[in-house]
């Protein structure tokens, strides 16, 4: 078997495959073909402002000058994951094949890599928004039946006096949330309550994604051999309004590559990959993402 590196043909096939087996798939799926690569590492997030409009004069010819400005803002991915293991011939043929390298590999995609990367998703987009503006956790403790559209709206609001485009929303909302938001649109809609009946039109425009609970935190450890963790003073996220334009999704596959057994690994399968993987936002548009966090109970 040739040593082929096939990192660019894995890292597409992916990608294909994050909005069917990721929570947060839209979210790793908005890719921005302007973000440039300076390296394995590190990419530039283009940046433009304008200026100058005034008033028309019929009978004169005003000055001319240059009203915009463009810049580039660096950003270096904080993750550097690898992922190995070695395989023997005759593990894959008494398994029948299950024991595959491409059954291996999906099954730790599917099970350890893209949970990791849900967390990666919610810890970065948290950190950067609260560095933006600061995140307050909800003033009377909790989310109920009762409060839960109100909170909803609120987060709604906010978008719409930041001219947020309201087509292409998503609400990320633990398991128990969503259930509360079920729960409050039938009440609204047998009550016939107009004021709540708004709020519930308004979540049937965007698209609502439950997340379990075990993700819907603020912060996580990454450890550098295996898997994550909520860190013990991880707020709970109750909701997460995010509109795709404002984030930015990065995953650069350098390496990946399968080696027939050799001498050197004494008869066995040696696969390896290596990923530089992070979140960004774009600082203009912090807005296109808005929390509802409790405090948790200690």
């Amino acid at each position: 078997m040739a040593k082929l590196n096939y990192a660019k043909e894995y890292s597409q096939e992916l990608a294909q495959a994050y909005p069917y087996v990721l929570y947060f798939g839209a979210l790793w799926s908005a890719i921005k073909p302007d973000v440039k690569f300076l390296n394995g590492n590190t990419v530039e997030i283009p940046s433009l402002t304008v200026k100058g409009r005034k008033d028309g004069n019929r009978d004169t010819i005003g000055s001319f000058g240059r009203n915009f400005d463009n810049a580039w803002e660096t950003k270096v991915l904080k993750r550097h994951r690898t992922w190995d293991t070695l395989v023997h011939p005759r593990d894959i043929d008494e398994t029948n094949h299950v024991a595959s390298i491409a059954n291996i590999t999906k099954v730790m995609n599917e099970e350890q890599k893209f949970p990791e990367m849900d967390a990666e998703a919610i810890d970065a987009l948290y950190t950067l928004k609260n560095e933006k503006e600061a995140i307050v956790a909800l003033s009377n403790g909790t989310i109920t039946v009762e409060n839960v559209l109100s909170y909803f709206d609120t987060l709604m609001d906010k978008m719409d006096e930041d001219r947020v485009p309201a087509s292409g929303r998503i609400l990320y909302v633990d398991t128990f949330t969503k259930t509360m938001i079920d729960t409050a649109k039938d009440v609204v809609r047998t009550s016939g309550n107009t004021v709540l009946g708004r709020t519930v039109s308004r979540i049937d425009e965007v698209e609502v994604v439950s997340v379990p609970t075990s993700i819907m935190k603020t912060a996580f450890d990454f450890k550098a051999e295996d898997g994550f963790a909520a860190k013990e003073d991880a707020k709970n996220v109750k909701m997460m309004l995010v509109h795709p334009s404002a984030i930015i999704p990065v995953v650069s596959y350098e390496f990946a590559q399968l080696e027939s057994p050799s001498a050197l690994s004494q008869g066995k399968y040696v696969y390896f990959e290596e990923a530089f993987e992070d979140m960004f936002i774009y600082d203009k548009k912090h807005s296109g993402i808005q929390f509802a966090v409790e405090e948790t109970t200690p």
